[in-house]
């Protein structure tokens, strides 16, 4: 251990290769349903979606998979990332923990979602693409792709969610001067978006219906744009595995290793791009890290949620996957962290929840503020929303640490900062956050429009 605080790779120290869970996965995996055949979907079906190189990496059995030099080439303008031991808080909790944190929020967008935007970006240019359709939910992602979009001359269009639109107008001017066009989901543009305005004109949306108009407007555009989704599915959690990579290394150099890895849950991309390589470490090497996802109450998917096969978006337009789901037409309530408003999990992170591998937690929003502000106030960097529910469960640990005197090493992901976010904060500040309970009538009903699925794997 070391008196340092800050801990900085060189920038020749950017992992040339991600590292791909497939090659440890501990238990099985099944393939995702065509929605409408129920048979396994078939590279010409997700053609029509996604750059074929992506489709590749989801089913490669590699355990690094090469990272583009072009790639690699932009990832230079934020990466390395630095790593810092949050030696205010410790003091500020009086706990014998010793937190460090990994801090994403040096990107130029301020989030981890470049680091698969820029990749994704890349293999769509390198096929030949012209445009990407995508979802964003608090504006972090579309604002990544947006950017990562413009630095290889590619369209982009992005459905925001209509309350994050509504809520934070500064991320939709950050994808607009990258060149994007945003649309609030629901919207008038698509099928799916004017049957849930038809339903409910005031309809705020969620992850679910934007990822239903972002695939509708890539497959009715008779092959001019490719959909891009910026969580949920294996090479977006794989393209993340730049954190964790990083973190081993900078964990080495302040001479300790993490007894906790936390981040927080909305679809899997921050949570399993911190969480995987350090769950390499005890699959193979038999180190015993505990690995915790923190999620929103409001929208407990991992906690509360079943694994049952369930579509990906809300009309069923995406392929039906295994996961832990709250029901596919579940609308969770508007809380401030957007880009954790999504009623299903990564297939992979649900089947290591499922199996043991990874505990998950969830959070009420209040709590996570009250969070947020305690780290700002001692770290001096405000977190994103989302972020902040890795943060209030980083402390949580921290606090039973100081009740038991266990001097443990806790490790958490700081996904972005929340500079886009004042009107949560100022709301917070107000005390006029809502506590929402769990919403055990409308997640029951939306587990009655499961898919009826034979397949057996």
């Amino acid at each position: 251990m070391t008196d340092q605080t800050r801990f900085e790779l060189p920038q020749d120290r950017i992992p040339r290769a991600w590292y791909n869970l497939n090659a440890d996965m501990p238990v099985p995996m099944v393939p995702p349903l065509h929605p409408q055949t129920q048979e396994p979907v078939t590279p010409d079906f997700l053609g029509v979606l996604s750059p074929m190189a992506l489709l590749g990496q989801d089913v490669s059995p590699d355990a690094e998979i090469e990272i583009p030099e072009p790639v690699r080439d932009i990832y230079k303008l934020w990466r390395p990332t630095p790593l810092f031991r949050a030696v205010r808080l410790e003091r500020a909790l009086d706990t014998p923990a010793h937190i460090y944190y990994k801090y994403e929020g040096v990107s130029p967008v301020g989030s981890h979602k470049p680091n698969t935007a820029v990749a994704q970006a890349f293999y769509l240019k390198d096929e030949g693409g012209k445009c990407f359709t995508t979802e964003t939910g608090a504006g972090q992602w579309g604002s990544a792709l947006a950017m990562a979009c413009n630095f290889f001359d590619l369209g982009c269009e992005v459905y925001m969610v209509r309350v994050s639109y509504d809520q934070k107008p500064m991320r939709r001017h950050v994808m607009e001067s990258f060149g994007a066009t945003v649309f609030p989901s629901p919207s008038t543009n698509t099928n799916a978006g004017r049957s849930l305005l038809e339903q409910d004109p005031h309809h705020p949306g969620s992850l679910g219906t934007a990822i239903s108009e972002g695939i509708e407007a890539a497959v009715m555009s008779n092959g001019e744009k490719k959909y891009s989704l910026g969580s949920f599915l294996p090479h977006v959690l794989l393209h993340q595995t730049v954190i964790g990579l990083e973190a081993l290394e900078q964990m080495d150099m302040a001479g300790e290793y993490p007894d906790v890895v936390i981040g927080c849950a909305g679809g899997g991309s921050n949570f399993g791009g911190i969480a995987f390589p350090f769950l390499r470490e005890n699959l193979r090497n038999g180190r015993q890290t505990r690995i915790i996802a923190a999620e929103p109450a409001a929208c407990p998917t991992l906690t509360r949620g079943e694994v049952k096969w369930d579509f990906a978006d809300v009309i069923g337009m995406a392929p039906i996957v295994r996961m832990h789901t709250l029901g596919h037409t579940f609308i969770p309530p508007g809380i401030h962290a957007g880009g954790l408003r999504y009623h299903g999990m990564a297939p992979q992170v649900s089947a290591l929840v499922e199996s043991g591998h990874i505990e998950a937690v969830a959070i009420d929003q209040v709590d996570t503020f009250d969070g947020g502000v305690q780290f700002a106030r001692s770290e001096g960097i405000l977190p994103a929303p989302e972020s902040n529910h890795a943060v209030t469960a980083a402390i949580n640990e921290a606090l039973a640490c100081k009740e038991s005197g266990d001097e443990k090493v806790i490790l958490f992901n700081l996904s972005g900062h929340g500079n886009f976010d004042m009107a949560a904060y100022g709301k917070h500040a107000a005390g006029e956050l809502e506590r929402y309970e769990y919403p055990a009538g409308d997640i029951a009903e939306a587990m009655t429009r499961l898919p009826d699925v034979t397949f057996a794997g």
